[in-house]
Formats: C-alpha cells, structure tokens, sequence
C-alpha cells in the first residue's frame, strides 16, 4: 500500500493480514479547518469497531471518507487490500445506515429493501427472495407490504439494516443509526444490532457520542479529538485505562486529581484518574484495609439513580469527588451532611499522561 504525504513524497506500509480497513495518514481539510488530521487505523475484518467522540471530533468526517462521500485531502483508503482513495462511493463494496434511514416513503417495505439489488441489475423474482430474507433475518418478515410511514421508529431502522445488508457488503457503516430512538428502544437495538453483527460476519464501523453505547457494542473503540485518534483499544482498556484527562471524562464519569491534589493526597506525582464506583464509603474511624488510600470528608448531595446512588463528597482538604454505590434496594446509608471515610485502592488509580 502507497501512502501519499503533503510534501508528495510517498511510503509503503503494510497493513496487517485480515484487514477490512486501511488507513494511511488520512486528512480532510475544510479550508482552514482540519476536520481529519492524519488518521491511521486498521480495522480487522468481521470486526465491530466504533468511532466515539462529541460533535466536530473528526469521527463522521473519517466515515464519509471511507463511504466515499468526501474525497481526502491527503492519504489513502484501502477496502481489503484495494485503494480506494479516488473511488466513487459506488465503486466501494460499503454500505451506509444514516441516522435518518433515508427510506423511500412511496416504496413499500419489501421494494425499500430490494433497491439496492435492483440497481445491480437482480432480476425481479430474485431480487424479492433476497428481500424477504433480508426482512426475515431483522424480524420483519410480515411487515414487507407497508410503507415506511406506517412503521416505528424501531422498525425503521430495521428495514435500514435489511435495505444495507441485503447486498452483503464487505464493510456496514453506521452513522448514529440508534440516534433518534428513545432509550428503551435503543438499548433493545444496540443488542439486536449485536447479534445481526455476528451472525453475518460482516465488518460493522459504527457512529457514535454515546461512550455507553460504543461501550456495549465493540470489539474496539477509536476515541476522536479535533480531527485525531487520542485513545484506541477494547472498551474495558478505554475505560480501566483512560490515556489522558480528556478520555477519562468523556468516557464515563471520573475523578481528576491534578498534580497538586495528587501529591497531597495521593502521595504521587503526576495527574491521576479515579473511578467512582472505585470508592467505598465507610464510618468514620473504621479500620482501613491495606494497600488502600483514605479521606474523611462530608456528604454535600445524594442522588438517586434506580441503580444506584451518586454521592458528592466534599474532603476536608476542600477536594471534592464523586462516589457511585449499588442501589441495595432502599435509601442510601449516607445522607446529606454526614461525615465520612473515603477509602480507595492504589491498584485503582490511573496515572494521565
């Protein structure tokens, strides 16, 4: 694979066997705006990898290069091993679900699905039985006769996925897809999207702000910041082992100890993350386990989450942290006003580059 550079010039770099998706050095400009910044990123093949960052982080930007929706600025594009750089969208073997599914609502469902294949020149009667399998493998089987105006959001985004897979591309590019559904829904899709993903093999590259959702749904995860990967591993390395401040708070709820802080309660230098489901909360007084760190403090609020409880705890060193416990059914034991003992392990610190 040949990867262009600004100056011109270009290298060779190989990317691993079994890759889906190569990209070398990949930018996107926008006048002065540097939307895609140098981005390289091998996505494997059968993979569910999950682009996650706040509006404007470069992530939708590197989706529609990759679609063939923008063209690059610099760099290249490999789909299994082919350059696609200069290749017109429907010259790449991807398909696109967008967050508003882009359905035509004079179409019945079933003629929805079958378009793709119509303007590959499937013949009718072919054409109606890939559909329907299609329609079938996303539950949807009877509904083929409707227009999309007569279904849920749900089932929307259902006849979406069948109208993208029923082509069986190599690559599935979801561009918050899950965005426009109310909670309940979502969180039954981001499981239903899951198991369609395994059982078709195909490479899914999903869309998403939500950390929850990337969270539950990849195999990896690419955090974006101002056009850059800043973090990319497993959801549990992104999360246990934040790299830096920025992916330790956009990347679920932590505690920041700058350098000061950290030296004088911690014992350490350097900046470090802690999360809240990390911290106990005992009496003040009790005994503190070994290997642990401990800070009186006093409950400034207690919120009540179903789930749980998240307690603020203002420390006596004017530290404030947050604090996550398991719901035990009832109120919480610490209220509003009662001193504490915050106690932590070392082992659950997590220095910030």
């Amino acid at each position: 694979m040949t990867v262009s550079t600004s100056a011109g010039s270009t290298s060779s770099v190989a990317a691993p066997p079994g890759t889906a998706i190569s990209l070398r050095g990949l930018s996107k400009h926008f006048g002065d705006v540097k939307a895609v910044d140098g981005v390289d990123l091998d996505i494997a093949d059968g993979e569910f990898f999950s682009m996650l960052g706040p509006s404007g982080s470069g992530k939708t930007t590197v989706l529609r290069l990759i679609a063939g929706f923008e063209q690059a600025t610099e760099g290249t594009i490999d789909l299994a091993g082919e350059d696609v750089t200069s290749k017109a969208p429907f010259d790449r073997d991807v398909n696109t679900v967008f967050q508003d599914y882009a359905l035509f609502p004079h179409m019945s469902v079933l003629d929805n699905v079958a378009y793709g294949l119509r303007v590959r020149g499937v013949k009718k009667a072919a054409r109606r039985k890939q559909a329907e399998e299609a329609l079938a493998t996303v539950q949807l089987a009877n509904l083929g006769s409707r227009r999309p105006g007569q279904l849920s959001g749900g089932q929307r985004q259902r006849v979406a996925l069948a109208r993208s897979i029923v082509v069986r591309p190599k690559v599935l590019l979801l561009d918050e897809p899950l965005g426009a559904l109310d909670l309940k829904l979502r969180e039954q899709m981001q499981v239903e999207l899951k198991q369609l993903q395994r059982e078709l093999g195909i490479t899914f590259v999903f869309v998403t702000h939500d950390q929850e959702e990337a969270l539950t749904l990849s195999d990896r995860v690419a955090v974006f910041s101002d056009g850059k990967i800043v973090q990319l591993g497993t959801p549990q390395e992104i999360y246990e082992q934040p790299s830096s401040e920025y992916v330790a708070k956009f990347v679920g709820t932590s505690n920041i100890f700058d350098s000061a802080t950290s030296s004088r309660l911690l014992g350490r230098e350097g900046n470090h993350a802690l999360r809240p489901e990390k911290i106990t909360l005992r009496a003040p007084g009790s005994p503190v386990p070994e290997g642990t760190i401990h800070a009186e403090g006093v409950i400034t609020e207690s919120i009540y989450l179903g789930t749980g409880h998240r307690i603020h705890v203002r420390l006596h060193d004017g530290t404030g942290i947050v604090v996550l416990e398991q719901s035990t059914g009832g109120k919480s034991d610490e209220q509003r006003g009662d001193e504490v003992l915050a106690t932590w392990s070392v082992d659950d610190l997590v220095p910030l580059a």
